[in-house]
Protein backbone atom coordinates (compact mmCIF):
# COMPACT_ATOMS: atom_id res chain seq x y z
CA UNK A 1 0.00 0.00 0.00
CA UNK A 2 1.17 3.34 -1.07
CA UNK A 3 1.27 6.16 1.79
CA UNK A 4 -0.99 8.72 2.13
CA UNK A 5 1.71 11.59 3.24
CA UNK A 6 2.84 13.45 0.00
CA UNK A 7 -1.23 12.80 -1.23
CA UNK A 8 -2.48 14.87 1.51
CA UNK A 9 0.10 17.92 1.34
CA UNK A 10 -1.03 17.99 -2.17
CA UNK A 11 -4.91 18.12 -1.30
CA UNK A 12 -4.39 20.60 0.94
CA UNK A 13 -2.01 22.89 -1.56
CA UNK A 14 -5.14 22.53 -3.79
CA UNK A 15 -6.91 23.85 -1.14
CA UNK A 16 -9.14 21.45 0.60
CA UNK A 17 -8.77 21.71 4.34
CA UNK A 18 -9.75 17.84 4.79
CA UNK A 19 -8.23 14.65 2.83
CA UNK A 20 -8.16 11.19 3.86
CA UNK A 21 -8.60 7.75 2.03
CA UNK A 22 -10.68 4.52 2.56
CA UNK A 23 -11.04 1.21 0.58
CA UNK A 24 -13.50 0.27 -1.62
CA UNK A 25 -15.96 -1.56 0.41
CA UNK A 26 -19.61 -1.35 0.22
CA UNK A 27 -20.94 1.72 2.12
CA UNK A 28 -21.61 0.82 6.54
CA UNK A 29 -25.09 2.60 6.43
CA UNK A 30 -26.66 1.08 3.40
CA UNK A 31 -28.97 -0.77 5.29
CA UNK A 32 -30.18 2.51 6.39
CA UNK A 33 -30.04 4.45 3.51
CA UNK A 34 -32.37 1.81 1.98
CA UNK A 35 -35.06 2.29 4.73
CA UNK A 36 -34.87 6.21 4.76
CA UNK A 37 -35.76 5.34 0.74
CA UNK A 38 -38.50 2.61 1.84
CA UNK A 39 -39.89 5.38 4.45
CA UNK A 40 -40.59 7.53 1.04
CA UNK A 41 -38.43 10.06 2.78
CA UNK A 42 -36.76 11.01 -0.17
CA UNK A 43 -40.21 12.92 -1.73
CA UNK A 44 -40.31 13.21 -5.80
CA UNK A 45 -36.26 12.38 -5.89
CA UNK A 46 -37.00 9.11 -7.71
CA UNK A 47 -33.65 8.88 -9.38
CA UNK A 48 -32.28 8.00 -6.10
CA UNK A 49 -34.26 4.96 -5.98
CA UNK A 50 -33.08 4.12 -9.94
CA UNK A 51 -29.03 4.18 -8.96
CA UNK A 52 -29.67 2.18 -6.16
CA UNK A 53 -27.77 -0.76 -7.31
CA UNK A 54 -24.79 1.11 -8.73
CA UNK A 55 -24.70 2.78 -5.26
CA UNK A 56 -23.83 -0.48 -3.29
CA UNK A 57 -20.34 -0.89 -5.04
CA UNK A 58 -18.02 1.63 -6.33
CA UNK A 59 -16.43 -0.33 -8.34
CA UNK A 60 -19.81 0.38 -10.57
CA UNK A 61 -18.04 3.75 -11.63
CA UNK A 62 -14.65 2.53 -11.39
CA UNK A 63 -14.01 -0.82 -12.31
CA UNK A 64 -10.05 -1.13 -10.76
CA UNK A 65 -11.04 1.36 -7.76
CA UNK A 66 -8.77 0.32 -4.76
CA UNK A 67 -9.06 3.09 -2.96
CA UNK A 68 -11.42 6.46 -2.04
CA UNK A 69 -9.70 9.74 -2.04
CA UNK A 70 -12.21 12.00 -0.05
CA UNK A 71 -11.70 15.67 0.48
CA UNK A 72 -13.59 18.67 2.03
CA UNK A 73 -13.72 22.50 1.15
CA UNK A 74 -14.67 25.08 3.21
CA UNK A 75 -17.80 27.10 1.91
CA UNK A 76 -18.22 29.34 5.08
CA UNK A 77 -19.04 32.71 4.73
CA UNK A 78 -20.94 35.43 6.11
CA UNK A 79 -24.48 35.59 5.31
CA UNK A 80 -27.24 37.95 6.75
CA UNK A 81 -30.99 37.96 5.53
CA UNK A 82 -31.52 41.16 3.74
CA UNK A 83 -35.15 42.62 4.00
CA UNK A 84 -36.68 42.27 0.33
CA UNK A 85 -33.65 40.17 -1.27
CA UNK A 86 -33.81 36.99 -1.82
CA UNK A 87 -31.98 34.52 1.17
CA UNK A 88 -29.54 31.49 -0.56
CA UNK A 89 -28.28 29.01 1.21
CA UNK A 90 -24.50 29.77 2.27
CA UNK A 91 -22.97 27.24 -0.02
CA UNK A 92 -24.90 28.54 -3.26
CA UNK A 93 -23.83 32.17 -2.94
CA UNK A 94 -20.89 31.97 -5.22
CA UNK A 95 -19.51 29.46 -8.40
CA UNK A 96 -21.05 26.46 -8.39
CA UNK A 97 -19.40 23.75 -6.65
CA UNK A 98 -19.44 20.91 -8.46
CA UNK A 99 -17.65 22.96 -11.17
CA UNK A 100 -15.21 24.27 -8.35
CA UNK A 101 -14.57 20.79 -6.73
CA UNK A 102 -14.33 18.77 -9.17
CA UNK A 103 -11.24 21.08 -10.95
CA UNK A 104 -9.29 20.66 -8.02
CA UNK A 105 -9.74 16.62 -7.88
CA UNK A 106 -8.76 16.57 -11.63
CA UNK A 107 -5.57 18.52 -10.58
CA UNK A 108 -5.55 15.69 -7.45
CA UNK A 109 -5.38 12.96 -10.27
CA UNK A 110 -3.29 14.70 -12.74
CA UNK A 111 -0.30 14.75 -9.96
CA UNK A 112 -1.22 11.45 -8.97
CA UNK A 113 -0.36 10.21 -12.89
CA UNK A 114 2.89 12.25 -12.27
CA UNK A 115 3.75 10.28 -9.22
CA UNK A 116 2.32 7.09 -10.07
CA UNK A 117 1.20 6.86 -13.63
CA UNK A 118 -0.51 4.18 -15.43
CA UNK A 119 -3.31 4.81 -12.41
CA UNK A 120 -7.22 4.90 -13.10
CA UNK A 121 -9.40 7.77 -11.66
CA UNK A 122 -12.56 9.29 -11.37
CA UNK A 123 -13.87 12.42 -9.77
CA UNK A 124 -17.28 12.24 -7.99
CA UNK A 125 -18.76 15.52 -6.65
CA UNK A 126 -22.41 14.88 -5.50
CA UNK A 127 -23.52 14.20 -8.87
CA UNK A 128 -21.93 10.09 -9.25
CA UNK A 129 -24.49 7.12 -7.61
CA UNK A 130 -21.95 6.94 -4.64
CA UNK A 131 -22.99 7.81 -1.01
CA UNK A 132 -20.52 10.57 -0.41
CA UNK A 133 -20.99 11.24 2.98
CA UNK A 134 -20.56 7.65 4.20
CA UNK A 135 -17.05 7.36 2.67
CA UNK A 136 -16.00 10.56 3.88
CA UNK A 137 -16.95 9.29 7.14
CA UNK A 138 -14.81 6.12 6.77
CA UNK A 139 -11.91 8.27 5.44
CA UNK A 140 -11.85 10.20 8.76
CA UNK A 141 -13.24 13.68 7.31
CA UNK A 142 -16.47 13.74 9.82
CA UNK A 143 -19.13 11.87 12.08
CA UNK A 144 -22.83 11.95 11.54
CA UNK A 145 -24.66 14.46 13.33
CA UNK A 146 -28.34 14.54 14.38
CA UNK A 147 -29.68 16.40 11.27
CA UNK A 148 -27.70 13.89 9.08
CA UNK A 149 -24.86 16.26 7.86
CA UNK A 150 -21.23 15.41 8.53
CA UNK A 151 -19.22 17.22 10.93
CA UNK A 152 -15.97 17.35 11.65
CA UNK A 153 -14.79 18.01 15.46
CA UNK A 154 -12.77 20.97 14.71
CA UNK A 155 -14.04 22.24 11.51
CA UNK A 156 -17.86 21.38 12.17
CA UNK A 157 -19.90 20.93 9.09
CA UNK A 158 -19.46 23.88 6.36
CA UNK A 159 -17.03 21.99 4.05
CA UNK A 160 -18.59 20.37 -0.04
CA UNK A 161 -17.42 16.41 -0.01
CA UNK A 162 -15.47 15.51 -3.01
CA UNK A 163 -14.24 11.89 -4.26
CA UNK A 164 -11.23 10.34 -5.91
CA UNK A 165 -11.80 6.97 -7.10
CA UNK A 166 -8.34 5.53 -7.72
CA UNK A 167 -7.30 2.28 -8.93
CA UNK A 168 -4.00 2.30 -6.45
CA UNK A 169 -4.23 1.47 -3.32
CA UNK A 170 -3.08 3.59 -0.20
CA UNK A 171 -3.34 3.28 3.49
CA UNK A 172 -6.31 3.95 4.84
CA UNK A 173 -7.40 6.29 7.25
CA UNK A 174 -9.45 5.14 10.40
CA UNK A 175 -13.12 6.18 10.42
CA UNK A 176 -13.97 10.12 12.23
CA UNK A 177 -15.70 9.30 15.68
CA UNK A 178 -17.96 11.51 17.45
CA UNK A 179 -21.81 12.95 18.36
CA UNK A 180 -23.93 15.15 19.16
CA UNK A 181 -24.74 13.67 22.67
CA UNK A 182 -28.05 14.94 23.77
CA UNK A 183 -28.21 18.43 21.90
CA UNK A 184 -31.22 19.34 19.71
CA UNK A 185 -30.50 22.34 18.57
CA UNK A 186 -30.84 21.37 14.68
CA UNK A 187 -34.06 18.95 15.86
CA UNK A 188 -35.25 22.31 17.85
CA UNK A 189 -34.49 25.05 15.49
CA UNK A 190 -35.80 23.41 12.33
CA UNK A 191 -38.73 25.25 11.00
CA UNK A 192 -40.80 22.52 9.63
CA UNK A 193 -39.41 19.55 11.93
CA UNK A 194 -37.84 17.36 8.90
CA UNK A 195 -35.29 16.20 11.52
CA UNK A 196 -36.77 12.85 12.58
CA UNK A 197 -36.34 9.82 14.91
CA UNK A 198 -37.38 6.43 13.48
CA UNK A 199 -36.85 3.32 15.36
CA UNK A 200 -33.59 5.15 17.38
CA UNK A 201 -32.15 7.02 14.15
CA UNK A 202 -31.92 10.21 13.88
CA UNK A 203 -32.93 10.90 9.62
CA UNK A 204 -33.96 14.12 7.55
CA UNK A 205 -37.60 13.40 6.19
CA UNK A 206 -36.67 15.27 2.48
CA UNK A 207 -40.55 15.75 2.11
CA UNK A 208 -40.81 18.81 4.73
CA UNK A 209 -36.94 19.93 4.49
CA UNK A 210 -36.87 23.47 3.83
CA UNK A 211 -33.32 22.90 1.34
CA UNK A 212 -35.91 20.10 -0.72
CA UNK A 213 -38.87 22.03 -0.90
CA UNK A 214 -37.35 25.10 -2.54
CA UNK A 215 -34.76 23.11 -4.63
CA UNK A 216 -36.08 19.10 -5.75
CA UNK A 217 -40.20 19.91 -5.04
CA UNK A 218 -41.39 20.58 -8.30
CA UNK A 219 -44.96 22.43 -8.31
CA UNK A 220 -46.95 23.62 -5.56
CA UNK A 221 -46.05 23.77 -2.19
CA UNK A 222 -48.25 22.98 1.01
CA UNK A 223 -49.71 26.01 2.29
CA UNK A 224 -48.49 24.77 5.83
CA UNK A 225 -45.18 24.19 4.85
CA UNK A 226 -45.10 27.21 2.83
CA UNK A 227 -45.84 29.28 5.31
CA UNK A 228 -42.64 27.87 7.75
CA UNK A 229 -40.20 28.41 4.84
CA UNK A 230 -39.94 32.13 6.03
CA UNK A 231 -37.32 34.01 3.47
CA UNK A 232 -35.53 31.16 2.20
CA UNK A 233 -35.60 31.43 -1.34
CA UNK A 234 -32.87 28.32 -2.08
CA UNK A 235 -32.24 25.57 0.43
CA UNK A 236 -32.03 26.44 3.94
CA UNK A 237 -28.59 26.42 6.62
CA UNK A 238 -30.52 26.11 10.11
CA UNK A 239 -29.85 23.49 11.05
CA UNK A 240 -25.87 23.69 10.64
CA UNK A 241 -26.03 27.49 11.99
CA UNK A 242 -27.34 26.75 15.45
CA UNK A 243 -24.87 23.73 15.64
CA UNK A 244 -22.41 24.15 18.14
CA UNK A 245 -19.58 22.57 16.40
CA UNK A 246 -19.91 25.17 13.40
CA UNK A 247 -20.07 28.11 16.61
CA UNK A 248 -16.62 29.60 17.01
CA UNK A 249 -14.38 28.62 20.65
CA UNK A 250 -11.79 30.29 22.12
CA UNK A 251 -10.03 27.02 22.23
CA UNK A 252 -10.73 26.36 18.62
CA UNK A 253 -11.15 29.73 16.81
CA UNK A 254 -10.70 27.40 13.02
CA UNK A 255 -14.46 26.83 13.55
CA UNK A 256 -15.50 30.77 12.54
CA UNK A 257 -13.21 31.07 9.77
CA UNK A 258 -14.63 32.22 6.54
CA UNK A 259 -13.79 30.00 3.08
CA UNK A 260 -10.58 31.58 1.46
CA UNK A 261 -12.08 29.85 -2.01
CA UNK A 262 -12.45 32.72 -4.40
CA UNK A 263 -15.08 31.38 -6.56
CA UNK A 264 -16.99 31.19 -3.35
CA UNK A 265 -16.97 34.44 -2.66
CA UNK A 266 -17.45 36.14 -6.16
CA UNK A 267 -21.17 36.66 -4.99
CA UNK A 268 -23.88 37.60 -7.89
CA UNK A 269 -26.29 40.47 -7.40
CA UNK A 270 -29.72 39.64 -7.62
CA UNK A 271 -32.73 41.74 -8.02
CA UNK A 272 -35.35 42.11 -5.21
CA UNK A 273 -37.98 39.73 -4.47
CA UNK A 274 -40.65 41.10 -6.15
CA UNK A 275 -38.48 40.73 -9.08
CA UNK A 276 -37.52 37.38 -8.63
CA UNK A 277 -41.01 36.18 -8.16
CA UNK A 278 -41.37 37.51 -12.11
CA UNK A 279 -38.29 36.78 -13.32
CA UNK A 280 -38.16 36.22 -17.33
CA UNK A 281 -36.17 33.29 -18.83
CA UNK A 282 -33.30 35.58 -19.96
CA UNK A 283 -32.57 37.36 -16.82
CA UNK A 284 -32.99 33.97 -14.74
CA UNK A 285 -30.16 32.79 -17.69
CA UNK A 286 -28.01 35.63 -17.11
CA UNK A 287 -27.94 35.08 -13.30
CA UNK A 288 -27.23 31.37 -12.75
CA UNK A 289 -25.32 31.10 -15.78
CA UNK A 290 -22.52 28.90 -12.97
CA UNK A 291 -24.57 28.56 -10.55
CA UNK A 292 -26.04 26.37 -8.03
CA UNK A 293 -29.32 27.84 -8.01
CA UNK A 294 -30.19 26.75 -11.78
CA UNK A 295 -30.82 23.53 -10.02
CA UNK A 296 -34.40 24.69 -8.99
CA UNK A 297 -35.60 25.80 -12.06
CA UNK A 298 -37.07 29.55 -13.58
CA UNK A 299 -40.57 28.24 -12.18
CA UNK A 300 -39.35 27.19 -8.56
CA UNK A 301 -37.54 30.39 -8.48
CA UNK A 302 -40.29 32.44 -8.73
CA UNK A 303 -42.70 29.98 -6.89
CA UNK A 304 -40.10 30.94 -3.85
CA UNK A 305 -39.82 34.16 -4.34
CA UNK A 306 -43.58 34.66 -3.95
CA UNK A 307 -43.89 32.39 -0.92
CA UNK A 308 -40.88 34.75 0.60
CA UNK A 309 -43.13 37.73 -0.29
CA UNK A 310 -46.09 35.95 1.44
CA UNK A 311 -44.14 35.32 4.23
CA UNK A 312 -43.52 38.98 5.09
CA UNK A 313 -40.30 39.07 3.72
CA UNK A 314 -40.93 41.94 1.52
Amino acid sequence: MLPTEALKRKAHSLGFELAGVCPIDAPVHWSEYGQWLDRGFAGTMDYLQQHLAMKRDPRSLLATAKSIVAVGLNYNQDNPAEPGSPHFARYARGRDYHKVVRGKLRRLADWLDGEHPGGDHRACVDSAPILERDYANSAGLGWFGKNTMLINSQRGSWFFIGLLLTSLEFEPDSPAIGGCGSCRACIDACPTGAIVNTEGRWQVDARRCISYLTIEHRGEIEPELASQMGGWTFGCDVCQEVCPFNQPRESQPIRALETQEPDFLKLRMWPPLAEVAEIDDVRWDELTQGSPIRRTGLEGIRRNARINLKNGRS
